[in-house]
Order: structure tokens, then C-alpha cells, then sequence
């Protein structure tokens, strides 16, 4: 069990106040929070070794070497990848999703070859596979949801076919929070000789993931949603796989030698970094891995069902309202997405910020699944490890005051 009145004194920003009112942040799923251990190291580089990395001679380049290699490492362990030289470090998720459509599928997929994908997809994972579609004659599939918003895998023998090239879709749905069978989807990927992306940017902050467990090809994830800065997320991809795709940005770092008319590439993985890496917020990603780790991710797991399972119960009380994702939470991560009859959800989350609650509303990049859902928007509150059940109460009782004001208006 985690000590939550501990890990909340180990967060600056959760003890201020927003209009008076104490903060309730419930905008996890957006981004999270930042322990003072990684905005001390994140101080610490600026303060005593900041300096270029990888080529440098003098003291402080080594140091700020050793640390940023450190911290791929540690991305590493924290995924279970089995070398850290699978890992390339990125911008975010979508940079990471990006490259594996520049530098993977662009020559890997050709006419009339499919990619298979989902309804539940955020943008970033959706948008870069309709180009790749357009620009090499292929086609774009998708997994239809059922009734509680999980995959309808029925059909799947259909859908998976000798021409499918790539499978790509989440492993927790950023509005549904729904956990998606992703190992079940790889094998069968791997059986029609597909690869398998994974988007992890919901599932890798709240969930112990094993790339060797799941199989995957690709696992894209970002830093800022597990603690760490915003500018920083990993790629992971399985070396064979590794080895033979072509970068897809040129300049300096990711070559060997340079001649007029041609150029070698580095070894894996700076061949895919090129120019000076984002190196201070990589090193604060470590620091975030190591408080995680500390925790123990099967700890992060089961707070987040307890406390979602108090909201979902909570919610039952606002008959209005309509939920979306599975019920059953080994289906589920701590996200409630959800739509209040008569009341957008742009005005739910105004009310609810003039009394300090911090929630995300709107499409939340995923208007192929509010098509789905029927609804402009939904309204989002998403939770991780400093969350408790007196702010979902507090919450509720918002909602509440906030349905009461609009029908009155």
C-alpha cells in the first residue's frame, strides 16, 4: 500500500491553492506532477555539470555522459528491455510513433499491404498511419469497440490478414482508460507476420510493462506523464527490427564519417538522435524511474484501481451523468471520462476550476471516438499515485452544485 499523505509532502505543487481553494489536480492522464527529487535533479545539471554529451573530454561532459546514459539505462530496466541500446530517446510520444512511420513503415509497407488499428486511438497514433496509408497505397483497418467501449475481437481472424504489415493501437485508451489485451494482439500480429506498436503513454506510468512479456515491436512512451519533465519520451524497439531501419533525422551525433557525397551511421541508438539530445529532462526521467521504482509499480497499480473504483461508485450518484469505459477494473486505469446530459463539458470544467479542480475537457485528440461515443466531448478525470478519495468526494460534490446550477439556468 502507498503512504499518500508521504508521497503528497514530496510534491511542491499540490499545496497551493487555485482561487482560494485547495488544488485538487485530476488532469493526470494529460500530464502529472513532478517530485522535488526530480526538479532537484533537474537543478543539480543546470547547477553542476551542465555540458554537452558523447564527445566531450573535459570532466563535466563525462559526468553529464554518464548520467544520461544512466537514465536510458534505467528506461530500460523499467520496461524490461533486455539491452539499453533499443531505447531512443525522443521529444514525446508522438515523436516516437513518428519515427517508426518515417523510418519503419514508409519502407516496410507498400500497395495494397494494410495497418490495422483502433476507434479508441489518440491523433498522435492515428494520424501519422493515414499518411503512411496515403503515401504508399495502403489501407487503414480498425478493431470496432463494443457496447462498454473494450475491443470487439471477434472478427479479428478477418481483420488480421496476410497483407496486415503493422498493428498499431494503445495499451490504456486515454479517454476510456481501457487496458487493451496487447500481448493477445502481438501474438496474433506476429502469427500473420505483422509488427506491433504500442502507444504506452497511458499504460507505462501506471502499469508494469515488460517489452520481453508483451513481445513488442515498438513501445512509445513519454516522460512527462510519469513524473518527469515535458520534452521527453523513449522509443523502444526490438533489435532486429532496430537494425535495419534507416534514420530518419540527419546531422551531427548520428554519424560515424562524412565525406562530400556520403555519410556512415553511428552505432544503435545515436544513429536516431541526432543534434544535442534534450539531456537535462532525460536525467530527471531517471530521477522519476527511480521514485516509481520505489514505490513498486504494482503498488501504483493498486491505488489507482482503489481509488477508481471509488469514483466510478461515487458517480453512480449523479444519474445524469454518463460514464464511458469497461467496468471491470482489470480492464480499467484510473480514468473516468464522462458527458452530463445537458451541460458541456467546456462548462463543467470551468465550474469546477473556480473551485480549485482541475480536470481536462474537450476531444482529448480522439475525435474518431467521440464519433463513436456519439458526444462532442466528455469531461476527464484521471488519477495517479497522490490522489485520494476525499478529492473524488470533493469532486463529486462539484458536479453536483455544477448540474444543480444549470438546471436552474
Amino acid at each position: 500500500m502507498l503512504d499518500i499523505k508521504a508521497i503528497r509532502k514530496d510534491f511542491p505543487i499540490l499545496s497551493r491553492q487555485v482561487y482560494g481553494k485547495p488544488l485538487v489536480y485530476l488532469d493526470n492522464a494529460a500530464t502529472s506532477q513532478k517530485p522535488t527529487s526530480v526538479i532537484k535533479a533537474l537543478t543539480e545539471y543546470y547547477e553542476e555539470y551542465n555540458s554537452n554529451i558523447h564527445r566531450g573530454v573535459h570532466a563535466l561532459s563525462m559526468e553529464a555522459t554518464d548520467r544520461y546514459e544512466e537514465a536510458r539505462q534505467k528506461c530500460a530496466g523499467f520496461i524490461g528491455s533486455p539491452i539499453a541500446e533499443n531505447l531512443i530517446m525522443v521529444r514525446n510520444t508522438t515523436e516516437a510513433i513518428n519515427l517508426v512511420a518515417q523510418s519503419w513503415a514508409q519502407h516496410n509497407i507498400g500497395p495494397g499491404d494494410e495497418i490495422l488499428t483502433t476507434h479508441m486511438e489518440h491523433h498522435s497514433n492515428l494520424v501519422p498511419w493515414q499518411k503512411v496509408a496515403k503515401d504508399r497505397g495502403a489501407e487503414l483497418k480498425f478493431i470496432p469497440l463494443t457496447s462498454e467501449q473494450t475491443l470487439d475481437l471477434s472478427d479479428l481472424d478477418r481483420l488480421l490478414t496476410s497483407r496486415t504489415k503493422l498493428v498499431a493501437l494503445n495499451h490504456m485508451s486515454n479517454v476510456l482508460g481501457t487496458i487493451n489485451p496487447v500481448k493477445e494482439l502481438g501474438q496474433a500480429a506476429h502469427r500473420v507476420g505483422a509488427r506491433i506498436l504500442i502507444d504506452g503513454a497511458q499504460s507505462v506510468p501506471h502499469l508494469k510493462v515488460d517489452v520481453k512479456d508483451l513481445d513488442c515491436d515498438f513501445l512509445a512512451f513519454s516522460g512527462h506523464k510519469m513524473l518527469a519533465p515535458t520534452g521527453i519520451g523513449v522509443l523502444y524497439v526490438k533489435q532486429e527490427v532496430l537494425e535495419d531501419m534507416e534514420p530518419f533525422l540527419r546531422g551531427g551525433e548520428m554519424v560515424k564519417q562524412v565525406w562530400d557525397d556520403h555519410a556512415t551511421w553511428n552505432d544503435l541508438p545515436m544513429r536516431f538522435e541526432a543534434g544535442t539530445p534534450n539531456i537535462a529532462d532525460a536525467i530527471a526521467m531517471g530521477a522519476a524511474i527511480d521514485y516509481l521504482e520505489a514505490l513498486g509499480m504494482e503498488n501504483v497499480r493498486q491505488h489507482e484501481i482503489s481509488i477508481t473504483e471509488y469514483a466510478l461508485n461515487a458517480f453512480q450518484e449523479l444519474e445524469e451523468v454518463t460514464v464511458f469505459g469497461p467496468r471491470d477494473m482489470s480492464q480499467r486505469g484510473g480514468i473516468v471520462s464522462f458527458y452530463g446530459g445537458d451541460v458541456h463539458p467546456h462548462d463543467i470544467g470551468t465550474m469546477l476550476d473556480r473551485e480549485g479542480i482541475a480536470i481536462r475537457t474537450g476531444h482529448h485528440c480522439a475525435m474518431p471516438l467521440m464519433n463513436k461515443l456519439a458526444v462532442p466531448a466528455t469531461a476527464r478525470a484521471s488519477f495517479y499515485i497522490y490522489n485520494t478519495e476525499e478529492e473524488v468526494d470533493l469532486l463529486v460534490s462539484a458536479l453536483k452544485a455544477t448540474l444543480r446550477y444549470f438546471s436552474k439556468a
